[in-house]
């Protein structure tokens, strides 16, 4: 019987690949797709450390990306989680309106693009 480690890895691969952001997806928001991105904040949430060190890597350079991104990773790794549990609770409920994301970007992985 495999680990709950390996089921855990791959759920998080099933849910990454079904709700992978795609020019078509991106313009639809509804139930089921907040309801993903809230299982997948509450699973990928440690995302947001390498995601923040490479977007402001991107943005300002390495020297702010390892400095600046990292204590922004760190803030991120605490809300993703919390933003994550509450979608994944109120999913069926179009709240904020349009079932819309609460943070940008929708998906943890969403750095990485």
């Amino acid at each position: 019987m495999p680990s709950r480690a390996a089921r855990m890895g791959v759920a998080v691969l099933a849910v990454a690949l079904l709700f992978a952001a795609t020019p078509a997806a991106a313009q639809r928001y509804d139930a089921a797709r907040k309801f993903g991105r809230g299982l997948a904040g509450m699973t990928t949430c440690f995302l947001e450390l390498p995601g923040n060190i490479v977007k402001t890597s991107r943005e300002r350079g390495v020297g702010w990306g390892l400095t600046l991104g990292f204590v922004e990773g760190l803030g991120r790794l605490v809300v993703r989680p919390l933003v994550g549990v509450y979608e994944f609770v109120t999913a069926p409920f179009p709240v904020p309106a349009g079932y819309k994301p609460i943070l940008k970007p929708e998906f943890p992985w969403g750095y990485f693009e």
